[in-house]
Formats: C-alpha cells, sequence, structure tokens
C-alpha cells in the first residue's frame, strides 16, 4: 500500500514538474522581443501632457464649455450647449480623460522615478498630477484626490472636500520643487521645455501663486504666507514670455485641437462679448483673437451673442460674423498651461492685498504688457494702449481692473479663464440670452453619471457636503 502511495506522489509530483515546465516554455514562447516589459517614462511623459492639452483646448473642458461660458466664443449653430444644455457626454468625458489618462501616466511616472532614483521624474509627474487635479476641482468642486488613482487600495475612492484638494496641491507642489535637481539626471519625453528643469522648478512655483490666490478670499493667511515665500525670490516663478508652460502642437495628424476641429465645422464665433470689449479699449489684440469678417460690415469685426435660438443665430449669417482668429486656429497654436501674464496679474492681485510690499499698478501694466507682448504687439502700441484711460489701474476697484484684462489674456485658455472670472466676478458678463438656467451662468461642471453610478456612496456624500449637484451650485473657492 505504502509502495502505491509512494508511486502515485512521484507520478503527481512529474506531472506538475512537466505542467510547470511547459507553461514555463509557454510563457517564454509568447514573450514578445519588442515589448517593453516596463513602461518608458518618456513615452509616457510626452502622451499624458498631450492627452492633458488635447482636454484643455478641445470640444469637452472648452470648446464645448468653458470658452462659451466666458464668453470668449459663441454658437452660430447648434447653439444648445451655448444656452447651458450641457451634454453629458463631455461633461463625463473631462472626467474620465483627466483621471484614467493623464493623472494614471502622471502616477506612473512618479513610481518610476522613485524606483529608478530619478527625483527629475518624480518632480515632473507630481507638478503634472497637481496642475490636473487643479482643472478637476476648478470644473467639479470636491473631487476624489487622495484616494484617486490607486485602483490596487480602491475602486470606489471619496471625494475630498475643495479645500483640501488646494491645499493638499500646495504642499504637492512644493515637495515638487524642491526635488527637482537642474544638475541631477535628465528626463525624456519632455514637449513642454525640452527638458529645462529650471523652467519646470518655475512652473511649479507659479502654480503654487495661483493656487495661493485662488484660495485668497476663503483663507487669506495660507494664501499670503505661501505668495510671500514665492514673491521674497521672482526669479523661481515664470519670468518672461519664453517661459510660458505649454504645448506647442505640431502639423496633423498632431495639430491644435481647434484646428482639427476647424476642418469640418463652422458653427463657432468670437463672442461679442470680447469683440465689443475690444473695440471700447482700442485693443490691438482685436485682429489676433478675430478675423473680419468675410462680407463687409460697418466695423469689419462683428461677435455673436450668446445663446441665441437656433434660428436667430442664423439669421446673423455665417458671413457676417466673426471667426476665430488664425492664431488660435493654426496646427502649431499652443496649449497653454500657465503664462507670463497670469503670474504677473496674480502678484499684482497680492499686492493690493497685502500679502506683499510690491507696487501693484506696477504689476499690474507689465502683466497687461506681457500679454501684449505674448501676442507681438510693438513696443510703441504697447505703451498707446497702457496710456488710456480706462486702462489705467484702479485700485479701488481691482477685481475690475485685474478681472478684465485677466479675461483678455486668458483668451484661448477656457477652463482657466472660466475659473478666473468666477472668482473675481469681472467682467460683469450678462448670462445667455435664451439660458436654461432661469437667468443665472454655470458656476461649475455636474458630477459625471459614471460616478453616480459607480461611486454612488461617495458622489452622494459629495454633493450633501457641497450642496446641490447643479451647474448653478457655488464652490467653495468662489467666495462672492
Amino acid at each position: 500500500m505504502k509502495k502505491n502511495i509512494v508511486a502515485k506522489g512521484i507520478a503527481i509530483a512529474s506531472l506538475s514538474l512537466l505542467f510547470a515546465g511547459c507553461q514555463i516554455e509557454l510563457e517564454e514562447v509568447n514573450e514578445n522581443p519588442n515589448e517593453a516589459i516596463r513602461a518608458q517614462p518618456d513615452y509616457l511623459l510626452a502622451n499624458a501632457i498631450k492627452s492633458n492639452a488635447d482636454v484643455i483646448l478641445g470640444s469637452d473642458a472648452s470648446m464645448e464649455t468653458t470658452t462659451l461660458f466666458v464668453q470668449h466664443w459663441a454658437k452660430i449653430q447648434y447653439t444648445d450647449v451655448d444656452k447651458y444644455t450641457v451634454s453629458i457626454s463631455n461633461i463625463q468625458n473631462i472626467w474620465t480623460n483627466l483621471y484614467s489618462q493623464g493623472l494614471t501616466d502622471f502616477s506612473e511616472i512618479i513610481k518610476i522615478g522613485e524606483q529608478t532614483g530619478n527625483v527629475n521624474y518624480q518632480a515632473v509627474g507630481l507638478i503634472l498630477k497637481s496642475w490636473s487635479f487643479q482643472i478637476l476641482t476648478d470644473l467639479y468642486g470636491d473631487i476624489p484626490y487622495r484616494q484617486a488613482v490607486k485602483i490596487e487600495e480602491t475602486l470606489t475612492p471619496k471625494y475630498d472636500a475643495q479645500k483640501d484638494v488646494y491645499l493638499g496641491l500646495l504642499s504637492d507642489l512644493k515637495k515638487a520643487a524642491d526635488l527637482i535637481d537642474p544638475s541631477g539626471s535628465p528626463i525624456g519625453g519632455d514637449v513642454v521645455y525640452n527638458g529645462n528643469l529650471v523652467k519646470w522648478k518655475k512652473f511649479a512655483n507659479s502654480l503654487r501663486l495661483r493656487i495661493a490666490l485662488r484660495i485668497a478670499d476663503k483663507d487669506p493667511a495660507t494664501a499670503k504666507a505661501v505668495v510671500a515665500e514665492l514673491a521674497a525670490d521672482k526669479t523661481q516663478l515664470i519670468a518672461s514670455n519664453d517661459e510660458t508652460a505649454q504645448l506647442i502642437y505640431l502639423a496633423s495628424p498632431n495639430q491644435n485641437p481647434v484646428s482639427r476641429d476647424r476642418e469640418t465645422r463652422d458653427d463657432y464665433r468670437v463672442s461679442k462679448s470680447v469683440i465689443d470689449k475690444l473695440q471700447e479699449l482700442k485693443d490691438p489684440r482685436l485682429p489676433i483673437f478675430a478675423n473680419k469678417t468675410a462680407d463687409a460690415t460697418p466695423t469689419g469685426y462683428i461677435g455673436v451673442t450668446n445663446g441665441l435660438p437656433a434660428d436667430s443665430a442664423a439669421k446673423l449669417g455665417f458671413t457676417k460674423t466673426s471667426k476665430l482668429g488664425d492664431y488660435f486656429t493654426a496646427p502649431a497654436s499652443p496649449a497653454v498651461f500657465l503664462n507670463y501674464a497670469e503670474v504677473l496679474f496674480n502678484l499684482a492681485e497680492a499686492a493690493q492685498r497685502g500679502f506683499i510690499t510690491d507696487e501693484p499698478a506696477d504689476l499690474y501694466k507689465a502683466a497687461v504688457s506681457a500679454s501684449l507682448q505674448q501676442f507681438k504687439v510693438s513696443t510703441a502700441d504697447i505703451a498707446t494702449y497702457l496710456a488710456q484711460p480706462s486702462i489705467v489701474y484702479n485700485p479701488a476697484n481691482y477685481k475690475k481692473s485685474i478681472g478684465e484684462q485677466k479675461w483678455l489674456a486668458l483668451f484661448g485658455q477656457g477652463p482657466e479663464a472660466y475659473t478666473e472670472w468666477r472668482r473675481l466676478d469681472y467682467p460683469q458678463l450678462k448670462p445667455a440670452y435664451a439660458g436654461v438656467l432661469g437667468g443665472k451662468a454655470p458656476l461649475r461642471l455636474i458630477y459625471p453619471t459614471g460616478e453616480q453610478a459607480l461611486n454612488a456612496a461617495n458622489y452622494k456624500a459629495a454633493v450633501a457636503a457641497q450642496g446641490e449637484d447643479r451647474l448653478t451650485t457655488k464652490l467653495w473657492f468662489d467666495a462672492f
């Protein structure tokens, strides 16, 4: 009996070894020698940057939402979205693309940096991850942050309060700036700064400045401390238009999303709000932001009122209204993440609030000049523009001076322009003509239906904490 048991044991063991050997052989046979076992950080970085750039310029987060809400663009056809009938697919796509593409890839880059000892990949990944979260919370409010992009731990992450997200991002960006070592290991796949780590540090610090001003009305003590630290050495911030954080696109098929969209569509025009303001201010950016009408018109530039009924918009005429300027529809037109003018406007506001001791009027003039220089306006024309009484800085209503000029300087940056308009409340835009929100404008995006279905408990908790899941619910940062 013992012999039979031993014999069976030997047979089973032999078969196990045989099957194990076969499995190993099959695995070896099925290995693709041309496929990387570990993700390449340079490919991940380039792909994720472009993915996020496409989001902030594309239909979902820009063309069909924020550029209309902030009245940079308007619709002359298919006008429902311009009346605030927001597409559920646009709402879902922003969330899905930022979480499952950009944030996932940036998290992997951080991990690779930690595993390989390359602190610069770690830092750049953290900067871009923070930027992605900033876009999400600006648009939706409370969002999954601490538990997000950790599918090995949870598939249903909790939502963090917007205040906690902003404070967490300030901490993460400081850590990233401190990690950067310009003399250390290089990074590849950098389609923003081409491996210039000094500029990445400036981008991190400038993002901190942006977020500090974002919370200034609700948490002025924290905002002041961050700004004072950053302003102590302004060379550590973006300090020229050459240092603007942006992705410059290439020719087709890697062209600017606006350029790609214009190849088959002609339903957008420059908003009447923008053209009227540019004409009122005799602003030299008018022919850059808008094209002249194809048919002759009294002023050459005619904007479209936001939120017109479809038949009223159509009657204006495709050839008698101004299309978006060629600068913004060119294949290589950049996706701007954070520009020099914004840094100066933020410093001007910080000075006016007493966070720093600089002269706010000087910083404001420098900010306006930087925006005009960005669009290649001549020195003489800049001087003429700044000398106008309508442009002179008004310390008694700094939000109007900064808000209106920042609104123009952020033209083409839909999500950021929309957020700053909500925060500063200037310019004072009239809601869409035939809007569906009872005479109000959107103050956020609603959460995607996917969250309601797949993360229901945490979604409900977020709504209970933040307020009704409506376009008109104010976010925490939006104090006034």
